[in-house]
């Protein structure tokens, strides 16, 4: 159920995304939202927490007229299915939920497509790419490490900035219990509190993604992807290193000066060890690229993008 005072998501979705269709795509008997605009190459571009499909309002209108760009809303997030927590294996297994996208592409007449993500869908966007090589033409990942990267270099400073990827791992119901006390809250220091300056959120998204995250199911849906951060995605990430397995299509990287991925890791060192053909560009924001810095991201993106256009 979504606060009485929040935005309605169709006319969010009209207002933000104009000329893109809603449609629900049936999945094992569950749903994924996905919105499709324009003409041309597929594009599917994934979103990261606590957000929906309309963090790319400012990029996604600005591609139609050169791709088919389809935004989804991921597995627990927005207006899609939420699996409940305690599945084994764990139902927010990057490696389940990149299938579940690569499905819905699918179902879309999409064999073969352009893959971009940001934080949650950036590490989805990722597995695709390993687990689905036929399918990627190029990827496009946002302020992120893979889990096993993050966990291995974890400093002090790095759990202190980025403490909730610790928090939220923590045995079910334990964490869901402290954030029923200010849901909203702790959506709120997330979304505010990773990079030096206030992020200036559209309104009405911000009220949207803040109702619809601090929901009791997307709470426990975050967590348990959370969880599977920390166990079944580093295992699948040990796997893949240990095998020699890559990134194999054109990668571009991009990632936030004053975010806690720019200022602790050695982000093009990680990623050239994950890729065979990695590009780099530094965007002047914290975390949430597509909304701090939507000008410089798209500059970006769209030179890499239309390479091969």
């Amino acid at each position: 159920m979504i606060a009485s005072d929040a935005p309605h998501p169709e006319n969010l979705d009209a207002k933000l995304l104009p000329g893109f269709e809603r449609r629900w795509i049936t999945i094992d008997n569950t749903q994924i939202l996905a919105l499709i605009g324009g003409s041309g190459p597929p594009l599917l571009m994934l979103h990261g927490d606590p957000q929906t499909h309309l963090c790319w309002h400012h990029i996604a209108p600005r591609l139609v007229d050169r791709f088919t760009v389809v935004l989804t809303d991921l597995r627990g997030r927005g207006e899609s299915h939420k699996p409940e927590p305690g599945q084994t294996p764990n139902a927010f297994a990057k490696r389940i939920m990149a299938a579940e996208q690569v499905s819905v592409m699918r179902q879309l007449g999409f064999e073969r497509f352009a893959l971009v993500g940001h934080d949650r869908g950036a590490r989805v966007a990722r597995r695709i790419a390993l687990d689905h090589p036929d399918r990627v033409e190029r990827l496009c990942v946002m302020d992120i490490v893979p889990a096993l990267d993050l966990y291995q270099s974890t400093t002090s400073e790095i759990a202190q900035d980025y403490f909730y990827f610790f928090f939220l791992t923590q045995p079910y119901p334990q964490p869901e219990r402290l954030i029923a006390g200010d849901p909203e809250g702790f959506q709120r220091q997330i979304l505010f509190g990773l990079g030096d300056k206030p992020v200036p959120y559209d309104a009405d998204a911000l009220a949207l993604y803040l109702a619809l995250s601090s929901a009791p199911a997307s709470v426990s849906a975050m967590c348990e992807c959370f969880r599977a951060g920390y166990t079944i995605d580093r295992e699948h990430d040990a796997a893949d290193r240990e095998a020699g397995r890559k990134i194999q299509c054109p990668t571009l990287v991009l990632w936030g000066e004053q975010s806690v991925i720019g200022r602790h890791f050695d982000v093009e060192a990680i990623w050239n060890s994950w890729c065979d053909d990695a590009r780099f560009a530094l965007m002047p924001s914290g975390h949430f690229i597509p909304e701090e810095a939507p000008d410089q991201a798209y500059a970006a993106l769209n030179t890499f993008l239309m390479d091969e256009v």
